[in-house]
């Protein structure tokens, strides 16, 4: 499956807890490279030491094994194709890189 985020198509917001660790919370919907949308909302849980921060803000290539970064996406659709995202209940996998993050999400069965 393959597609993009919709711009203006939800949310994304940070909490910054006092512990350190960081709560995203995230609404968004996807267009499929064959049209379908998908809403997609998570929410999770990041703690990532200060310097192991400052490593990826400078640009370098960080392992995710150096930090923790999970979220618990759930995914809506009406698209017939893709229905069975409907019925997931997945994890991800989180990696943050200097200007983006890339998930690996896993189905829990």
């Amino acid at each position: 499956m393959k597609g993009q985020v919709l711009a203006g198509g939800g949310g994304d917001w940070l909490l910054f807890r006092k512990d350190g660790a960081a709560q995203p919370d995230v609404r968004t919907t996807l267009r499929t490279d064959d049209g379908a949308l998908i809403y997609v909302s998570y929410r999770g849980v990041s703690v990532i030491p200060p310097e192991v921060r400052q490593r990826i803000m400078n640009g370098q290539d960080v392992d995710p094994a150096q930090y923790y970064f999970r979220t618990t996406p759930y995914f809506e659709t009406g698209s017939e194709k893709y229905n069975w995202l409907n019925k997931l209940v997945t994890v991800g996998v989180g990696k943050r890189t200097k200007s983006s993050v890339v998930y690996s999400i896993y189905a829990i069965n």
